[in-house]
């Protein structure tokens, strides 16, 4: 939706377009998302994709100055997003995952938060996090008042896009989520209306399977969790599959469907 908005806009002149169109056209050029939009280097949002480099970016955070790139530093890492600070759903979110620091940090994996207020006030509400969650938020929370990194990263709805389009304003921000891998790879991605809260064993989870994939070359079948069987990628035929994994530790179900232990 975005990018063809965009393109009508890009391509038409607006003396080529009737009134109404031209104060549409008017509203959007105001809109602050719309400018940023034309200055982006390929004038559209880049494509998000499973696999594409997660796009670098500058920001404040409360723990300082950051690129994002450099931030990553060759380690596993999740961007997750927030519609605003002093939020209740934001809030229990927050708490919650700064109770599982510790294991996502035995995985190796490092956490940004994102909402779209200031600094001042990032800082004010996590005190308010730690307080309600009997926790201590310790990860850092981007400042995106501007929601120009929610735009970058496509953090912005159809219906409110929509509403830019013909009143101008500032997005509202939805909840996000991107698991990236130590070569910045976008490896998963999750998105949530504002008024669902996120799943963190989930999260943890996902996690766990892509690092179990990537280090034993093997699949994981439905809610599957740690210690459980896992699944013989089909590219793997059975024969090769019993000389990685054991002769007795392939069971063979269907031909493409193969479980085994590792």
């Amino acid at each position: 939706m975005a990018a063809t908005l965009t393109r009508i806009a890009l391509r038409a002149s607006p003396s080529r377009l009737s009134a109404t169109q031209h104060s549409t056209f008017a509203a959007r050029q105001a809109s602050p998302i719309f400018r940023r939009f034309l200055a982006t280097p390929r004038g559209e949002q880049p494509r998000l994709r499973i696999g594409s480099e997660a796009p670098n970016f500058q920001a404040k955070t409360t723990n300082g100055d950051i690129d994002f790139h450099q931030w990553l530093d060759n380690k596993w890492a999740i961007l997750f997003s927030h519609p605003a600070d002093f939020t209740p759903v934001c809030t229990t979110e927050l708490g919650a995952f700064a109770k599982l620091k510790d294991e996502f940090e035995r995985r190796g994996v490092q956490m940004i938060g994102l909402s779209a207020n200031d600094l001042t006030s990032h800082s004010s509400w996590v005190n308010d996090i730690n307080d309600l969650s009997q926790t201590t938020l310790t990860f850092p929370i981007i400042a995106d008042a501007s929601r120009s990194i929610a735009w970058l990263y496509d953090m912005i709805s159809t219906p409110d896009l929509e509403k830019l389009s013909r009143e101008g304003g500032v997005a509202f921000t939805i909840r996000s989520v991107f698991i990236i891998d130590p070569a910045k790879k976008i490896r998963l991605t999750m998105m949530y209306p504002a008024s669902t809260g996120r799943n963190t064993s989930e999260v943890l989870r996902v996690v766990d399977a892509l690092q179990m994939a990537d280090g034993r070359g093997v699949a994981t079948p439905v809610d599957w969790g740690v210690g459980e069987d896992v699944i013989v990628p089909a590219a793997v035929s059975t024969e090769e599959a019993r000389r990685k994994f054991g002769e007795g530790n392939v069971r063979e179900f269907r031909p493409y469907l193969r479980f085994t232990k590792v």
